[in-house]
């Protein structure tokens, strides 16, 4: 074999494995790393989010940068604990009620359905053998109360999931302390922490670095602008086949769905599928049907565009994108979601201003 065709292969062996190394440090960071220090990654993000109006508000008010940094801080801080407080108390409320009314709702709802569904079945089959009549009433009877006991429990077992999650209120506290503290401190000295990490890398990693921030800050940027317009449409598709199917409150109601639409787990099927589920148990079956009918619409048009619109302002193959989203939520979750095609966009973006040399 000839030397060149060796060496040739030696270097990409090499390339490979390193690669491969750089992927799964990265992959251990984000997966068991990130957790641990998410409160001081957040209030970084915070502070570098904070940078501009702190630099804006110094120069206006020709004050020194620290103590607007820290004022600026704390009145961001002060609003989304408002809101956050204020939507919270609400949330919790209106889940209490209901979870506590789950009984209620199913003798007076979901229970006189199922019997009518059971009376008219017994109905059918009288004159078939009077001993499969017995049994399939004694079936329907064990069926009902078992129901009953499994709506019970889940009402009671809500409640404790409610109050697991308020005992672990102490643990969550500390970290907002610790990210609040640290925002503080970090917004403070933005300048001096970013300057000492940045004098610690030489000439040319300090180079791909700032290359690398500018060009994941703009793809984040890129990536919000992307999913807002994918909430837009699924906002207008869901108002207008919501007014057709004659929902009341339709345009509020497509809007709360379309924002719940962003989490990559539940999306809109978390509110649209236990929707027209209620709605067929109840006996409304055309609305049932309707939801049903909007739910498929926004599904499929949903999956077509997201690649398309994602992938064209990212910069890769729709293919690609969809591939990489769903890895990166099999893999990490929400961060997975946006950080697999960030990842490839950037590995794009350095293959072809030749920093790196990965793709022909």
């Amino acid at each position: 074999m000839p030397d060149n065709e060796m060496e040739k292969r030696k270097a990409f062996l090499i390339n490979f494995l390193y690669f491969a190394l750089l992927l799964c440090a990265a992959f251990l960071v984000l997966k068991y790393g990130l957790p641990m220090l998410a409160p001081f990654v957040i209030a970084f993000v915070i502070a570098y989010l904070l940078k501009k109006p702190v630099i804006y508000l110094a120069r206006k008010l020709r004050l020194p940068r620290k103590p607007v940094a820290i004022l600026l801080v704390l009145v961001f801080y002060s609003t989304i604990g408002l809101l956050i407080s204020l939507l919270g108390i609400r949330a919790f409320s209106s889940s209490k009620d209901l979870v506590l009314n789950l009984p209620q709702i199913y003798a007076a709802h979901v229970e006189p359905v199922l019997t009518g569904i059971f009376g008219n079945i017994e109905q059918s089959l009288k004159n078939m053998d009077p001993s499969l009549v017995s049994a399939l009433e004694e079936l329907f009877n064990q069926f009902i109360q078992s129901l009953g006991q499994m709506v019970s429990s889940l009402s009671m077992g809500a409640m404790g999931l409610i109050s697991g999650a308020a005992s672990s209120l102490p643990g969550l506290f500390i970290k907002l302390l610790l990210m609040i503290i640290s925002t503080f401190f970090i917004a403070a000295d933005y300048e001096m922490l970013t300057g000492f990490f940045l004098r610690q890398l030489g000439g040319k990693s300090k180079q791909v670095f700032l290359q690398i921030k500018e060009y994941v800050v703009g793809t984040l940027f890129v990536c919000i602008r992307s999913y807002a317009l994918i909430m837009t449409i699924t906002f207008i598709e869901l108002s207008i086949g919501l007014s057709i199917i004659g929902v009341k409150n339709s345009i509020l109601i497509a809007f709360l769905i379309s924002v719940f639409d962003v989490l990559p787990v539940l999306g809109t099927g978390g509110i649209m599928i236990p929707w027209m589920v209620i709605a067929a148990l109840t006996g409304d079956y055309p609305l049932s049907l309707g939801l049903l009918i909007v739910y498929l619409f926004i599904t499929v048009i949903r999956n077509i565009i997201e690649p398309k619109i994602v992938g064209s302002q990212i910069g890769l193959h729709p293919v690609v994108t969809l591939a990489s989203m769903f890895v990166g939520v099999q893999l990490l979750g929400v961060i997975g979601l946006f950080g697999f095609p960030i990842s490839l966009s950037l590995l794009r973006h350095l293959n072809e201003t030749g920093t790196i040399h990965i793709f022909k």
